[in-house]
């Protein structure tokens, strides 16, 4: 699943060939996504010009001037920007085609993406929607600090890796970034999260901060399914610590890297350096 320096790569990708463009119609070739995509949709959206966009977790909001179109891009969706002649490929199941000949394409094989008109502003939508109503800060802004984890662990106990994967807890610190961020900090993923102290939650949020950071100015983590706008794959993957790397040296200490389930999700870390 693309993550949130892979959607905010997308964003800054598209953001220039979008802002103040105006769309001349909706071509819809697959309904059948996440959310099914009603069949008034295209008459909602033609004819209006684009405002802005912006992202909320790995949501992006293209503000109309009249309401929102509330973007997800699932398990292996993607954006281009393309001449509005170009022959469409498989899964490419709708366009959003601009005035000045090109379009907004999307892809998404499997299907889980999705792509909605809403009749509200993106602040409205932050605050309203109950796809965006209950998610936490966000990673990169002043407000998540470690005395927020710090405060927001105390009366639970699951592994700290779940805890900073829930989405009300912060949003966008996926499996990848959950794993590699724990390294930096050198905290084993399976610690109850209530027993972090509060130092130690203020160096895993410089830790998630500084890898998501780099993490968007290398383009995103390659993925199976993850090609950057311009059709290029990221190449933050390369500089993985941990994730993905079982049985393999650690590149601090050259122990080898250990595998366990936790929340179902892979995990995966060295048990030197994380304690």
């Amino acid at each position: 699943m693309p993550e949130l320096p892979e959607v905010e790569t997308t964003l800054r990708g598209i953001r220039p060939h979008l802002e103040g463009r105006r769309i001349e119609r909706l071509l819809v070739r697959e309904t059948r996504l996440r959310l099914p995509i009603p069949s008034e949709m295209a008459d909602r959206v033609g004819g209006q010009s684009i405002l802005g966009l912006s992202r909320r977790s790995k949501y992006l909001l293209i503000q109309l001037e009249r309401g929102t179109l509330l973007v997800h891009l699932g398990m292996s969706g993607s954006l281009r920007v393309v001449p509005a002649e170009s022959p469409p490929k498989r899964h490419d199941h709708l366009d959003l085609i601009l005035t000045d000949g090109r379009c907004l394409r999307f892809h998404d094989p499997r299907r889980f993406g999705i792509f909605l008109w809403t009749p509200d502003t993106p602040d409205t939508l932050k605050v309203e929607h109950r796809l965006l109503r209950d998610l936490g800060p966000e990673p990169l802004d002043p407000e998540f600090d470690g005395d927020h984890l710090y405060r927001s662990s105390r009366k639970r106990r699951v592994a700290v890796k779940s805890f900073i994967m829930d989405a009300t807890v912060v949003v966008g610190v996926g499996n990848i970034y959950a794993n590699e961020s724990l390294f930096l900090a050198g905290i084993l993923p399976a610690s109850p999260c209530n027993a972090i102290g509060l130092e130690r939650y203020r160096r895993l949020v410089e830790a998630i901060r500084a890898l998501l950071l780099a993490s968007i100015e290398e383009g995103g983590t390659t993925l199976r399914d993850f090609v950057r706008e311009d059709g290029r794959p990221g190449y933050f993957a390369q500089s993985l610590r941990v994730y993905g790397r079982t049985g393999e040296p650690c590149k601090v200490c050259g122990a080898p890297i250990h595998q366990v389930r936790i929340g179902q999700r892979s995990s995966f870390f060295c048990d030197r350096c994380q304690h």
